[in-house]
């Protein structure tokens, strides 16, 4: 599995913030190299906004080093964060004022004073610069937060959860702006529960659970640790309920036909195994991503399932 680059824009080793009956990070390591987007894949409170906010400088660690371009993240906070984009997956723009005034507000804060790109980006996903934040929906607000992780060309940027409440043409242009910025060089760390716009946006993924970045490995590594999954029609009720017996499954009621078959990596043995049933139909198709994660997070053996 690919372990990081030397000299990467994002360094975490060994980071370690104990929150008590399981919650924090425990010696979690990842790194992001400049031009590179790794994708931070886990459940909710699995650690991955707390790694973010020890990146942007917020948390002092317990133990470990947590540096974005050289700098400890906690030490030289100012530093770090006038070259920080950060996308919170909770949206704390200002509800009072114009998105706008809150723009400026924050672009006067990081001494922009060129206000191009700014409505560039504006303009690019349809938002209303003089709508005030508190009245607008869930997805427009979103659209703030984006203008203002990006307006400043940073050269690391944290999404978290970035695409929450937005359409599916505004996400395809947020998945453009994310791969204009890799070009440009920026290190992107991309935390997500959409698991194609992981796929289609990163070069890395790391997968952490309780506190712990498990795994990290490339995209075409993920995509090959993939299994196939298997549609597998009956020719009759009776016939599923004697296979879900011979699996210690309940029974499933009515008159459905087929089962699900997840993770399969032994085709041939499926095949031993069905030649004993009567059987009307067989379709595959690859495993998703997600399901690779849920594999990987919940430690299960393959399985099939109703």
């Amino acid at each position: 599995m690919t372990a990081g680059k030397a000299g990467a824009a994002i360094s975490v080793r060994g980071l370690t913030k104990d929150y008590g009956r399981g919650r924090g990070v425990f010696g979690a390591d990842l790194s992001v190299a400049s031009g590179e987007v790794l994708g931070f894949l886990g459940p909710n409170g699995a650690g991955k906004t707390v790694t973010m906010r020890h990146l942007m400088g917020f948390v002092r660690p317990q133990s470990g080093t947590v540096e974005v371009l050289g700098h400890d993240c906690f030490r030289d906070r100012p530093w770090v964060q006038a070259r920080l984009g950060y996308l919170p997956g909770e949206n704390a723009c200002m509800q009072e004022m114009s998105a706008r005034s809150f723009l400026d507000l924050m672009a006067g804060m990081r001494g922009m004073r060129d206000r191009s790109r700014m409505l560039e980006l504006a303009d690019a996903f349809g938002l209303d610069l003089g709508a005030r934040i508190g009245g607008m929906s869930k997805g427009n607000r979103q659209k703030v937060a984006i203008v203002a992780a990006f307006m400043a060309r940073p050269d690391v940027l944290l999404l978290d959860e970035p695409t929450s409440g937005l359409d599916p043409l505004m996400q395809e242009r947020f998945l453009d702006l994310v791969a204009e910025e890799r070009a440009r060089g920026a290190a992107v760390l991309l935390s997500s529960h959409i698991f194609e716009e992981i796929g289609r946006a990163c070069d890395r993924v790391a997968f952490i659970r309780a506190g712990r970045v498990v795994m990290t490995c490339t995209m075409d590594e993920a995509r090959s640790m993939r299994g196939r999954g298997y549609t597998v029609e009956f020719s009759s009720a009776r016939e599923r309920s004697r296979w879900e017996h011979a699996h210690g499954a309940e029974p499933a009621e009515g008159d459905a036909r087929d089962v699900e078959l997840c993770d399969v990596r032994d085709v041939n043995a499926l095949i031993r195994e069905l030649s004993s049933y009567d059987v009307a139909s067989v379709t595959s198709r690859e495993q998703t991503l997600e399901e690779l994660f849920l594999h990987l997070y919940e430690g299960a053996e393959p399985s099939w399932q109703s």
